[in-house]
């Protein structure tokens, strides 16, 4: 068996681990995302609780099995949950996934706590391609919280980043994980173009990261996560190509994805560093 195939088989056997552990997911997201992000954890077999209150925030971590975190739209509370239920994971041995949304000069508030969050090591860092270059320490412009770059022209900036996780992933039209693991950079194709245009499909993604790292190793867990998103987006757009649609279909295949579409679906490519 050769490495690729190795790697569809660990996908089929951590989807099979999260239909059998329906582990609970702490997730401290954003406004926009919050249901979005609960619904998606739902559908592939997670049990998702939005806890973001910091006179929460300990108690609860300590009982998840693993925990997202995302900047999107932080509040005060919030920031001190994040701190408190990031520290929390890193004492316990909790995974957790660090969103760094909308990194960069332009929102320094939230950036200066990325910063200090990355001291708890997260488990993954996930995010589009402008907010990755910019986290491994290049200039970029970024439009609001949307990428401007390619995610293929960013792996090789985010490789300096795996001192700070096990895993960085890069979302785009491809995306792109590097993990500490495997000296390659694994590159997993499908989906569609209308992802970006549902909100919170991104912040859904780390949440469903997060909830793979409860049942599996950080790399296959993130892997595994970026397929079953790629393979539910491009049966999706093969059954609507209209966005409402589209929507409706996606979140359908995150729910009924299994071995055999797994196999038969999953595009995914090591390139060597």
């Amino acid at each position: 068996m050769d490495q690729t195939s190795a790697l569809v088989e660990q996908i089929v056997e951590a989807w099979t681990q999260l239909q059998t552990q329906q582990p609970l997911v702490q997730c401290i997201t954003n406004s926009v995302a919050a249901n979005y992000a609960a619904n998606i954890l739902l559908a592939a077999g997670a049990s998702p609780a939005m806890i973001d209150n910091p006179f929460e925030a300990e108690s609860f971590t300590t009982i998840s099995a693993a925990l997202s975190i995302n900047l999107g739209t932080p509040t005060d509370a919030q920031m001190q949950a994040m701190q408190i239920s990031a520290k929390t994971a890193q004492l316990s041995g909790t995974p957790w996934v660090l969103d760094p949304v909308g990194y960069g000069p332009i929102l320094k508030w939230r950036s200066d706590m990325v910063d200090e969050l990355l001291q708890y090591h997260p488990t993954v860092i996930r995010g589009n391609a402008s907010e990755i270059s910019t986290l491994a320490g290049n200039q970029v412009v970024s439009k609001g919280v949307d990428s401007t770059l390619d995610s293929a022209d960013v792996y090789h900036q985010a490789k300096v980043l795996l001192t700070q996780a096990e895993c960085i992933a890069i979302s785009g039209e491809s995306d792109f994980i590097l993990t500490r693991a495997l000296d390659a950079v694994i590159q997993v194709n499908g989906g569609s173009y209308l992802q970006p245009k549902v909100t919170a499909t991104g912040c859904a993604l780390g949440a469903l990261i997060a909830a793979y790292c409860a049942v599996t190793s950080p790399t296959i867990a993130t892997i595994a996560a970026h397929s079953h998103f790629a393979i539910a987006g491009k049966l999706a757009f093969e059954k609507a190509q209209t966005l409402g649609q589209f929507n409706v279909a996606f979140m359908d295949y995150i729910h009924s994805l299994n071995p055999d579409l797994i196999q038969q679906y999953a595009d995914i490519k090591i390139i060597e560093l």
